[in-house]
């Protein structure tokens, strides 16, 4: 019997050991907690692997994961950063770090020494944790239920970018479509809007409407660029944004985040509200954007 056991555990240690050395996915795992949405862990490693050097994005799967291949010398390294939701404010990361040409030693020498590899992978990460913290300082979200959002009728103008290329693009029509409307004698009635009508959230691309809300009148300038078109008021979550109008999309993870939790259906096409001019600069945290992720209706909402 107790030769049997013996034989038991030996096995199971070698079986162990031969999936440590040869089937585990990474070298080495560091793990730490943070106080934001997966979503917003995701966006923020993309946007602070495009200030790195000899560092690409290969993958991304869904909201939650992505792969970074980073180049040191002859070795190509791969970051596998997944995280998690804890509860409704902490998200665990755990990044996993790969060697391919190195693994065997790798793993032969992390449990034991402070090698090179280890000291390394721990910096790289270090490095994305303090940059993800000090964004966190420059943003507020807060979330306050369900709201309806604003009925209008609107000047837009359609536009494509990736997300961080939103503002950019509000930014560039911004005086534009206000030049018309003001020399046109346009009643404005509110202040601008954009209306996802497409995210693809494997790509980070969208699709939007860049809104003036206006006074309907017969008398409207007519231009190759901007419609018209009247919205109707929808129920949507909702939640107040504080920060640079280029990481607003850090509210709308937070409101799909939020509608798991609550078990809402949601729309993914946020609708956001901006009540500060991007081109006039000032304190980013005083800029203020009401965000609203519509609840799924039964049935679309029919526009003239």
């Amino acid at each position: 019997m107790i030769k049997k056991i013996g034989f038991v555990v030996v096995t199971l240690l070698f079986v162990a050991l031969a999936w440590y050395l040869f089937v585990k996915p990474s070298d080495y795992i560091i793990n730490f907690k943070v106080k934001t949405t997966p979503g917003t862990v995701v966006q923020s490693i993309k946007t602070w692997n495009n200030n790195l050097t000899a560092s690409t994005i290969t993958e991304q799967h869904g909201t939650s994961a992505l792969v970074q291949e980073r180049q040191f010398g002859d070795s190509t390294v791969t970051y596998t950063y997944h995280a998690y939701a804890i509860n409704d404010s902490i998200t665990k990361v755990s990044v996993g770090v790969k060697d391919a040409e190195h693994s065997l030693k790798n793993r032969l020498t992390v449990p034991f020494a402070n090698t090179l590899f280890k000291e390394r992978s721990t910096a790289n990460v270090m490095e994305f944790y303090e940059a993800l913290n000090e964004h966190l300082k420059q943003i507020k979200i807060e979330i306050t239920g369900i709201e309806k959002t604003p009925s209008t009728y609107c000047a837009y103008i359609p536009l494509k970018s990736m997300q961080e290329a939103k503002a950019l693009g509000m930014m560039r029509n911004y005086g534009y479509i206000g030049d018309v409307l003001t020399r046109n004698n346009v009643e404005l009635n509110g202040p601008p809007f954009v209306e996802v009508t497409e995210w693809n959230q494997e790509t980070d691309s969208i699709s939007y409407n860049f809104c003036f809300p206006i006074i309907r009148s017969e008398n409207l300038p007519i231009t190759d660029e901007i419609k018209y078109k009247r919205l109707f008021e929808k129920d949507a979550l909702h939640a107040v944004y504080n920060g640079n109008y280029i990481t607003s999309d850090r509210a709308w993870y937070a409101l799909l985040a939020y509608a798991k939790r609550n078990n809402i259906e949601v729309d993914a096409k946020p609708l956001e509200v901006f009540f500060n001019n991007p081109n006039m600069g000032g304190n980013e945290l005083e800029w203020k954007a009401d965000i609203y992720m519509p609840l799924k209706q039964e049935s679309p909402v029919e526009v003239d």
